[in-house]
């Protein structure tokens, strides 16, 4: 069972596709959404429509961030052939998906996605359909009134 609605976010550091430590805290809102891998179908579904939402996520300030036990190189490559202008970490021991409990499936990540803010976590999905969840993710954010779009 991954981290339950109301546990404490783990403070988590691991290497962007750029290969930088990127270390997050939580206090502001976050997306971290879990997938499986890169350049398989629904993953590159998946990140693309985060992609699309992007702007829509940063209006109503909130960051968004890919992680699957997949390496710098190949989150690399991932982003450069989708166009991905969010940062994906490279979790190849699974220390990220250890801390926040989600399970490993032939030593890749369970799709599941965390809502996050104020250091706790707020919502999270699991066992998602990668089609169309980027929108309910921020739609859910928004009815929840964890976070706005400015007006």
């Amino acid at each position: 069972m991954p981290l339950e609605e109301g546990a404490d976010a783990p403070i988590v550091t691991a290497p962007n596709q750029d290969g930088e430590e990127v270390e997050l805290d939580f206090d502001e809102p976050t997306v971290l959404y879990f997938y499986p891998e890169d350049d398989t179908p629904g993953c590159t579904i998946e990140a693309n429509q985060f992609q699309r939402e992007r702007e829509t996520y940063a209006d109503a300030g909130v960051e968004v961030y890919g992680v699957s036990t997949d390496d710098v190189d190949s989150h690399e490559s991932f982003c450069d052939s989708e166009g991905l202008e969010f940062d994906l970490l490279a979790d190849p021991d699974a220390e990220i998906a250890d801390a926040f409990d989600v399970e490993l499936r032939n030593g890749a990540t369970a799709r599941t996605t965390f809502f996050l803010a104020d250091g706790e976590v707020k919502a999270v999905y699991e066992n998602v359909d990668p089609d169309g969840h980027a929108r309910d993710v921020l739609l859910d954010a928004i009815d929840e009134g964890r976070v706005s779009l400015p007006e």
